[in-house]
């Protein structure tokens, strides 16, 4: 969730794909979700490697200047 309406998006996703490919996490792809006011959600679709237990590190990817808060809202394996 971004601090305000005026806050550049694109800015916190460049910097949260930056972060996940440090991670070894793989961004799939972003939307955007109309929240109330000009407000604008990122939802961002991301593949995590099973060998990674700990998936903080997703969280604090995001945790960027301009995001005002993070959180998982689902959470699934994949089955190939």
């Amino acid at each position: 969730m971004p601090e305000s309406p005026d806050t550049n998006l694109e800015k916190i996703k460049k910097k949260g794909k930056e972060n996940l490919k440090l991670g070894g996490a793989e961004l799939s792809k972003y939307e955007e979700e109309p929240i109330a006011f000009g407000l604008k959600a990122i939802i961002a679709y991301i593949r995590l490697d099973e060998k990674i237990q700990d998936s903080d590190f997703v969280e604090q990817a995001f945790k960027v200047p301009g995001a005002s808060s993070v959180e998982i809202i689902d959470y699934r394996r994949a089955v190939e």
